[in-house]
């Protein structure tokens, strides 16, 4: 008589756990990027461009936050 099994490997609290902090490292990095880039934008703008945006110098680190973390 001959026997058959089907073996099916259960998902690994381990894997899934470091799938989980992978996506999350990447989306940390990639709000990190935002923040950079808008910040490093903005503070190369003079007064003047500043100013009409409505913006004034100490609010650019401010609106770099607000453009990565606060969507």
């Amino acid at each position: 008589m001959a026997y058959a099994s089907d073996v099916t490997r259960a998902p690994s609290a381990l894997g899934s756990l470091l799938s989980t902090l992978t996506v999350d490292i990447r989306a940390r990095l990639a709000r990190r990027k935002v923040f950079n880039t808008t910040y490093r934008e903005l503070a190369s703008l003079s007064d003047r461009e500043l100013s009409d945006l409505g913006l004034n110098r100490t609010m650019v680190r401010r609106v770099a936050y607000q453009a990565a973390y606060e969507m």
